[in-house]
């Protein structure tokens, strides 16, 4: 099937997204939101999710909601460059700010069900999770296996029995956003402890209100509860919830990691402050003509645009059809920097003022980004991982010792 002229289709996208949305304003109403990661009460994120999912699923009835996954997979079947353009139109208008649980469960999950689950599983939640009528969070991450992904030690034995085929999982998840909210968790266990570690790891779905899941908030120092938790002790899930075969749960990991570049405008909400949030707090200090501050302000304009240059090389590249390769890592690296050069500069400019809530406005509210600006060096892959990337495939240096490989036969 050939693809759509671009012009008409882009301006087929404006025309649904101006009967959709408001344009998007130049300056936003209200406080500034300098928060990197979400901090909202649980009733508000209640509240933001609905708003969320009401246009989501207008997006995905309109064929925006899956923009490069296959036609009979349940998406709209066009490359890359349609992706980029959908993401590119969407930013001149005002759509509800998504969450991460939204992005995962529409991004990630929906994408990976639809290319390895069963005929019945597709039917039951592929359309469900792309659409947003079913939420799924991402039970990847544990205590002892952050960026080491493979070394997950939450376990599932396979049983057979009268009433069917089932697996029993034992284990603790952490840093699952969204989870208290989701129907599901993607779950990836560990069901052959006598093969190399990447080849003894399965994949399930496992239903988030299940006898034995628990799930407990994780408060971070800046005071929100945005990441969970997630223990599950005794719980049975049937062989129909196995998403792919025995033993290639980290073929479907990686899948469910790549489809990350082509989830179609997620409409992410910002992270942090910006330069332009920095210049306009250095002019309203009346700070912004002292040498010193200009010349932080320019470092943190020449990050900025770095940053920018970077991610559109990604965009690029997934747009001709091409893996991110490094830039991926570099632009990841190149943001977590950003955030702390810009929590030191607006800690410098604020000085004792950030320390307490005077009612000042855009004082204490940054306290919000030097308290989330850390944590972002943590996720979404450490920067020592990335780090390692560069080094390896990039540079060409030695890969570090790895213990749970098997040696190369030569």
């Amino acid at each position: 099937m050939s693809e759509p002229e671009m012009a008409a289709w882009r301006s087929g996208v404006r025309d649904w997204l101006h009967s959709m949305l408001p344009p998007r304003p130049e300056q936003p109403e209200g406080p500034t939101d300098y928060s990197v990661f979400q901090n909202i009460t649980e009733e508000a994120e209640r509240s933001l999710l609905d708003r969320v999912r009401a246009y989501r699923r207008q997006r995905y009835d309109a064929g925006y909601g899956a923009i490069a996954l296959p036609a009979e997979l349940g998406g709209a079947g066009l490359s890359m460059r349609y992706v980029v353009a959908f993401t590119e139109e969407e930013q001149a208008f005002d759509p509800p700010q998504s969450t991460e649980l939204i992005s995962v469960t529409c991004g990630l999950v929906g994408p990976t069900i639809a290319t390895f689950g069963t005929a019945e599983q597709r039917a039951k939640y592929a359309r469900a999770f792309l659409r947003s009528d079913l939420l799924c969070c991402q039970l990847f991450s544990e205590p002892g296996a952050g960026s080491d992904l493979a070394a997950v030690a939450t376990s599932a034995v396979f049983s057979a029995g009268s009433e069917g085929d089932g697996w029993l999982i034992e284990g603790q998840k952490v840093w699952s956003s969204g989870a208290r909210f989701a129907d599901y968790g993607l779950l990836l266990a560990r069901t052959d402890r006598e093969v190399a570690k990447q080849a003894g790891l399965t994949m399930f779905l496992v239903p988030m209100d299940a006898p034995g899941v628990e799930i407990r908030p994780i408060r971070q120092m800046s005071g929100a509860s945005s990441f969970n938790e997630v223990f599950l002790s005794g719980v049975r899930v049937g062989d129909d919830m196995r998403v792919g075969p025995t033993g290639e749960g980290w073929k479907v990991a990686n899948a469910t990691l790549g489809f990350e570049r082509t989830a179609s405008g997620q409409g992410t909400r910002r992270k942090g402050g910006t330069f332009e949030d920095l210049l306009r707090l250095a002019s309203r200090l009346g700070k912004s003509g002292d040498p010193v501050v200009r010349q932080q302000l320019a470092d943190v304009y020449v990050r900025a645009q770095l940053r920018a240059a970077t991610t559109e090389r990604v965009a690029r590249a997934a747009a001709a059809g091409d893996a991110p390769g490094p830039a991926a890592s570099i632009g990841k690296l190149v943001a977590s920097a950003n955030l702390m050069r810009i929590a030191e500069v607006a800690s410098a400019l604020l000085g004792a003022r950030i320390a307490a809530d005077s009612g000042e406005a855009d004082a204490f509210a940054w306290t919000e980004h030097v308290l989330g600006a850390p944590g972002y060096r943590l996720a979404g892959g450490t920067d020592e991982i990335q780090r390692n990337i560069i080094g390896e495939r990039v540079l060409g240096l030695p890969r570090e010792p790895r213990v749970d490989k098997r040696p190369s036969r030569g």
